[in-house]
């Protein structure tokens, strides 16, 4: 008898000894890798451009891991899809910071997705990069906006077409939800420091995936026909952009008559459809595929090898991706963690090279210095540059057109605050 106890506390000895070796073990296997959160639609109305921004994350982090990892660590891409479900952004974006413990998170598009998450990334403390232009009023601690501010898109574009096309009258026409209603907003005001008068500004506003726009249109045509050149300035979103612009063409509308300068259209929105109702009309972003350098050629190759389809396009906030991922890799590496706060305090500063020329750098407000393209829509669902800035542009967090912002700065740097008031030298709520 006392034999057999002696072996059997020496089993449970052995037992609870290897059991106590695999906890040890377990966690620092999990701890071998970084993960980095993915949070894009790869369902619902915005599927059409957020899948692409999926894609080009588990590229560039495949890349990553190729030259060695981050840290001596292999990054791990944690991918899930909030299905174009503005509140599920949130519960998907908690998942990731508290389930899966990510060290960043890639992803949003339309603002609307980007304040559910804010939250979120604020109360758990993580880093959100943002990829997409917005209508800027914005600069917080926990988000790096690498999209275009109305500074590095809506103002240029509608400075390019007063001047270039002598426009007139403005149809300013968005999806309704916060960027388009904000970025009109902040046009509209422009427009009238400009002596635009209001009788020569036409606003309209339709659902997220809207498909009947003959009504629509016909007020655009009749508001064009009244003896001055009019164009469409477009904040319409998603996948509603296909029967609009083919209800221009049915409508017997070209670009000549009524050009549309879209902020949100670019070659992934043009892959697969007919494009010859858009031929001629404009879209300004802060890169174009069809722009010759030598590191967007290098960039374009390895995305149709990566995604083993020769006909894949590449578009800005692609880009916007490349910037921002570049700029956490070396932010991180400064560092030498990816704890949060010394990460947060430590991009701002951090330079990446853009893939169109040039240098971006993140900024004290969070977002970074970006060049400014019109292109015109060709007939292979590519772009024709037909404008840009002489450099690159800074982004403005807050507005300068409207009263309640144009005191207001970021600045994470001196003043650790995202709304500074320059004329009473103190931060916001």
């Amino acid at each position: 008898m006392r034999y057999s106890t002696s072996i059997s506390r020496r089993c449970l000895m052995a037992a609870a000894g290897l059991a106590m070796g695999l906890a040890a073990v377990l966690p620092a296997r999990a701890q071998d890798t970084i993960k980095v959160g993915i949070l894009h639609s790869l369902s619902g109305t915005m599927a059409i451009s957020e899948t692409t921004l999926k894609d080009v994350m588990l590229m560039l982090i495949e890349e990553q891991n190729k030259k060695g990892g981050l840290l001596g660590k292999k990054l791990e891409a944690v991918v899930v899809d909030p299905a174009s479900n503005w509140p599920l952004f949130a519960e998907k974006a908690r998942e990731l910071i508290t389930k899966e413990k990510v060290a960043a998170v890639f992803g949003c598009w339309t603002s609307v997705s980007r304040k559910s998450v804010l939250p979120v990334f604020k109360e758990l403390n993580n880093i959100l990069f943002y990829p997409v232009q917005y209508e800027g009023e914005e600069s917080e601690r926990n988000v790096f906006y690498t999209g275009a501010a109305p500074n590095q898109q809506a103002i240029p574009a509608v400075d390019y077409l007063a001047k270039e096309e002598k426009v007139q009258r403005w149809v300013l026409a968005g999806t309704d939800y916060v960027y388009p209603r904000t970025t009109n907003k902040i046009l509209e005001a422009y427009l009238k420091s400009k002596g635009v008068k209001q009788e020569d500004i036409m606003i309209n506003y339709t659902p997220f995936g809207h498909s009947d726009w003959q009504t629509i249109v016909a007020d655009i045509k009749k508001f064009g026909s009244a003896g001055k050149k009019t164009a469409v300035v477009s904040t319409i979103n998603g996948d509603a952009n296909v029967p609009f612009y083919k209800e221009l063409g049915n409508q017997g509308i070209s670009a000549k008559d009524i050009p549309v300068v879209a902020f949100s259209v670019g070659e992934e929105e043009l892959a697969g459809i007919d494009t010859k109702p858009l031929l001629g009309h404009l879209a300004a972003w802060n890169y174009f595929e069809s722009i010759k350098t030598p590191a967007n050629a290098e960039f374009i190759a390895k995305w149709k090898a990566f995604t083993k389809n020769p006909k894949r396009v590449t578009n800005d906030p692609m880009e916007a991706h490349v910037i921002g991922f570049a700029m956490w890799v070396k932010a991180v590496e400064k560092v030498k963690s990816t704890d949060p706060d010394k990460v947060i305090d430590a991009l701002p500063g951090i330079e990446a090279p853009n893939l169109t020329g040039g240098i971006s750098k993140m900024l004290p407000n969070h977002h970074i210095t970006k060049p400014v393209f019109i292109g015109e829509v060709r007939g292979d669902g590519q772009f024709d540059v037909v404008w840009k800035t002489e450099g690159l542009v800074p982004g403005d967090a807050w507005s300068k057109e409207l009263d309640g912002s144009k005191d207001l700065v970021g600045d994470w740097v001196t003043h650790k605050c995202g709304n500074w008031n320059t004329k009473t030298n103190k931060c916001g709520s």
